[in-house]
């Protein structure tokens, strides 16, 4: 990334390696259950709905002798309001960023969907990737030509099947990757793990309930605000609204005598608390925000930058 500068004036041993690994490709195919394990902690959220992803966030895996920054990218997809053009930017800009490109498609997605996007994929000069994961859904055959396919689209690539949900096939993932990474100073300290502040995080499992309890449209309208976050040695406290943007999802998010969102903020307050690791007192809030997804103003003060 062009705003970030290597660390300097540190000891590290030669052949030290370090860069940005960045995960692509359609809706629900699975990157950020690779993601999530090639980092080692539960960093993106994770739901059955397409679009689940919508930032571009870094998970930051550190050795003595490198540093993989994994970016995580909301899936591939032709926009159709303002919020969904900066998720398509993120993907766009992980292309350009990346030091080594994972391409993940899956055994069951249409394979000519997005055809743009894999031609910028196919002009890539750094090494590439093509991860078909979901293989423990498929037979030989299947799973054969597919590979065959994905040589002749992309062929500078290297091919390797694995399922992330089943951790079948990743060690040998993570370990073409870590060959991979160029000879680098690292790009971030020693003790990072993301890039994120904690209140994304929070804003974050709070949508992540929100796309697990509600149906149709719903979940795509939320979004998460964290007015307050006060923490001490033992508990954190925690204000946070959750945004629609008609007075119809409002009464769905509330529910009948507000049974609905209570059991949304359960949920979430037992993920926070696994997450921190501390006693959270947790409210929340329910707004509308007309529009917010076709707003520049508002998607910038939600932290879709571009």
């Amino acid at each position: 990334m062009t705003e970030l500068q290597h660390l300097a004036g540190k000891s590290l041993p030669e052949g030290y390696k370090s860069g940005f690994v960045s995960i692509v490709g359609n809706p629900n195919v699975g990157k950020s259950t690779l993601m999530n394990y090639l980092v080692g902690e539960r960093i993106s959220i994770i739901t059955s709905k397409a679009q689940t992803t919508r930032h571009r966030i870094l998970g930051i895996v550190n050795s003595d002798h490198m540093q993989v920054v994994y970016s995580d990218t909301p899936g591939v997809l032709q926009p159709s309001y303002k919020l969904q053009e900066r998720m398509r930017a993120y993907s766009e800009q992980a292309l350009e960023d990346a030091d080594l490109l994972l391409y993940v498609t899956d055994t069951m997605e249409e394979r000519d969907k997005h055809h743009d996007f894999v031609e910028r994929v196919q002009r890539l000069s750094c090494p590439i990737i093509v991860v078909i994961n979901k293989v423990d859904l498929t037979d030989q055959k299947h799973l054969e030509e597919l590979v065959d396919y994905w040589h002749s689209i992309i062929p500078q690539a290297e091919i390797i099947p694995v399922s992330a949900l089943r951790q079948f096939n990743l060690a040998p993932l993570k370990k073409r990757i870590e060959e991979l990474l160029p000879v680098s100073p690292p790009y971030f300290e020693q003790d990072a793990l993301t890039d994120r502040p904690a209140r994304f995080f929070v804003s974050e499992i709070i949508r992540e309930k929100a796309l697990q309890y509600y149906h149709q449209e719903v979940p795509y309208a939320v979004e998460v605000v964290v007015e307050e976050f006060v923490e001490s040695p033992d508990r954190i406290d925690m204000r946070c609204v959750i945004l629609v943007e008609r007075e119809s999802q409002k009464g769905i998010i509330i529910g009948h005598k507000g049974s609905a969102i209570k059991r949304l903020g359960t949920s979430a307050r037992k993920d926070l608390e696994r997450f921190f690791d501390k006693h959270i007192h947790l409210t929340l809030l329910v707004r509308v925000d007309k529009d917010w997804r076709q707003s520049d103003q508002a998607l910038t003060q939600f932290g879709y930058d571009i």
